[in-house]
Formats: C-alpha cells, structure tokens, sequence
C-alpha cells in the first residue's frame, strides 16, 4: 500500500512539474505590429497670404529704345510632401501658365531646396519660360518634404522678358499696352 501511495504521490508531483513547466514563460517572447504607411503628393506656394504677385515693365525715357521688365521677384517658395508608391519610385513637380501673354516671356527658376527639409529632395531644372504645356521644374522627388513656408523648399525667381528675346518664345510686335493682366500659373506634383 506504501508503494501504491508513493506511486500516486510521485505521479501527483510529476504532473505537477510538467504542468509548471509548460505554463512558464521563456526568456523570449514576441508580438506583431502592423504598420500603415500613406502615400502623399503635396505642393503648395509660400507664403500662402501673398502667393499673388506684380510684374511690370517700365516705359523707355529715350526714343528708340526698348520697354525694360522691372526687378525679378523672388518672394515665392515651392514646399511639397512626398511618400513614394513602389510601383512610382520618384515624382516631379511641373507648371504651366494658363495664358500666354501676348509679346511677353515669363520665365521662372527654382533654386536648390533649402531650409528644414529631409528625405529625398528634388533637383530643379534650368530658367523655364512658361508657356500652356506643363514643363518639368523639379524632378526626381522621393520620400521628402521640404519644410513649410518661406525659407524651406525651393525658393522662385519670377522674371519677365519682352519678346524676341535670348531663348524666349513672344515676338516684341505682339506687345500690347494694358494696365492689367492677370495670368494663373500652376504647380503640380505627379508621379513619372
């Protein structure tokens, strides 16, 4: 009877210690994180208040002399977001000008990114003379942004010509007087 109860009490205790041991833990463990990335494309012009500018010519003060553009602006900056899709490795950003003004050539260039930007940033193309078909001005856009407002991103330089001039498209006899015109020019991020 003595080895029937030690049998039952060695199996009680047996079982007991299988039972502990599968119920601990190890000194390793792990769990899943599933993480959702979104794809972006975003561009905006900064400063957003004062995104609207004048350029203008000035009259000549000699006879047979040419009208002259006034000062170049370059208060404007070009800021985008970008997160990559696989299938789009990079983006570009492109303008056009919704109107060609008559005798008159816009040209417009987009400085290096600067400022408190990361990532992969664009390269900008040379001066551009806008014109209704959508031009590449900065390409190969990766995951990046540029940093918002002025003073990040690529800073543009807005510059008018009258026709006939070195590269440009307008013809100076299309000049017209006006005391207002207004033209839209827009930006656009899109993948290659």
């Amino acid at each position: 009877m003595k080895k029937i109860k030690f049998s039952i009490a060695m199996s009680l205790v047996a079982f007991a210690v299988s039972a502990n041991l599968n119920a601990q833990d190890t000194n390793t463990d792990n769990h899943t994180i599933t993480i959702s990335i979104p794809e972006v494309a975003l561009v905006d012009i900064e400063p957003a208040a004062t995104k609207n500018i004048t350029l203008g010519f000035t009259a000549p003060t000699e006879a047979g002399q040419p009208v002259t553009a006034n000062a170049s602006n370059t208060t404007l900056w070009l800021n985008y977001s970008s997160i990559k899709s696989v299938a789009d490795p990079t983006r570009n950003v492109t303008v056009k000008l919704n109107a060609v003004i008559p005798g008159i050539d816009i040209h417009v260039t987009a400085a290096a990114a600067t400022g408190a930007g990361a990532g992969t940033l664009g390269t900008p193309s040379a001066q551009l003379t806008l014109s209704a078909v959508d031009q590449t001005i900065v390409s190969g856009i990766g995951s990046a942004y540029t940093g918002n407002g002025a003073n990040n991103g690529h800073n543009l330089t807005y510059a008018l010509a009258a026709g006939s001039g070195p590269g440009g498209i307008a013809a100076y006899a299309d000049l017209q007087a006006t005391a207002t015109t207004v033209a839209t020019v827009t930006y656009t991020i899109s993948d290659n």
